[in-house]
């Protein structure tokens, strides 16, 4: 089976290695959280001692990291490591499949810079969370040549269900951002609309199953609900942990604005929901699932 360097091992990337290793695949991992390479060791996985480690006999890279900063300074410069970038390390021919969530503008930066050294490089950013990262049934959402993600395609296949190629580089990016904008919007409102209805009275189980019949259906209200105890298995059941980090959320509506200056276009409501996740993380939540933004609105009825 094909050689994989997997580098990222957090809440999305630690699942997505699981699965490539359940289909059979060589896999050799690094991650700067010794207890997420620790898991993905007893899975058996290889553990790399660095980054330029893990990639030295990959035949393909995969990067699961949290920012733009971080896919820079792993693969052009100086990381929190203290490691130069990866590029003039990973033996050409080889190929890159960046899944984070970043700027457009950075992953056609690093794919050029890629492609100068004989690399073919694809952004594939993920939709799906924690819970299709777990079942394997995550979308990628691919910027990069179509030779490139044919031959990722096998890959792509085992960590998920569908796959979308949206264009030249960058533009898988563009189209994620575009998704977590009105991930964002979504949740946002339907949060609220379930606060309002508890406020008055309402039962939130009563008052989600009609709305999943009615016109306000929405993912955010049908799949993960915001409202603890309604469903099972999603983070506002646990206490709002693991799932998608408000903080992650926020960095993704702050790249939706950057997006909209670029284009000059006009974003009312993504900016909108940029400032009410921006008051919830410096109220302390960042590191809670973006669907806590429910006790942010309950605080302010409260108030």
């Amino acid at each position: 089976m094909t050689q994989i360097a997997f580098i990222g091992l957090g809440n999305m990337g630690g699942p997505m290695a699981q699965n490539l290793l359940k289909a059979g695949h060589r896999l050799t991992v690094f991650d700067l959280s010794p207890a997420a390479i620790e898991t993905l060791a007893d899975a058996g996985a290889s553990v790399a001692t660095s980054a330029i480690d893990a990639v030295s006999h990959a035949d393909i890279v995969i990067s699961m990291l949290p920012a733009s900063r971080h896919v820079e300074g792993l693969y052009l410069g100086q990381n929190s490591s203290g490691e130069t970038g990866l590029l003039p390390h990973i033996r050409p021919g080889t190929l890159i499949i960046d899944c984070s969530t970043i700027a457009a503008q950075t992953a056609i930066t690093v794919s050029k810079a890629a492609a100068a050294l004989g690399l073919n490089m694809l952004d594939a950013p993920v939709s799906g969370g924690t819970a299709g990262a777990i079942a394997g049934t995550l979308t990628f959402i691919v910027g990069g040549d179509n030779t490139a993600l044919e031959r990722a395609r096998p890959v792509l296949s085992v960590m998920g269900k569908n796959i979308f190629h949206a264009g030249t580089h960058g533009a898988g990016q563009t189209a994620k951002i575009c998704n977590n904008m009105l991930l964002g919007i979504q949740m946002i409102g339907t949060a609220e609309a379930l606060a309002l209805g508890v406020a008055n009275g309402l039962d939130p189980q009563v008052l989600s199953e009609i709305m999943v019949k009615s016109s306000g259906r929405n993912w955010s209200l049908e799949l993960y609900n915001p409202y603890p105890g309604v469903m099972d298995n999603v983070p506002a059941s646990r206490g709002y942990s693991g799932g998608f980090g408000v903080d992650l959320m926020l960095k993704d509506l702050g790249l939706a604005t950057e997006t909209a200056l670029n284009a000059q276009a006009c974003i009312p409501l993504g900016e909108m929901a940029r400032n009410l996740y921006a008051l919830h993380s410096k109220a302390g939540a960042g590191s809670l699932d973006f669907s806590s933004i429910l006790q942010l609105l309950q605080s302010s009825t409260k108030d």
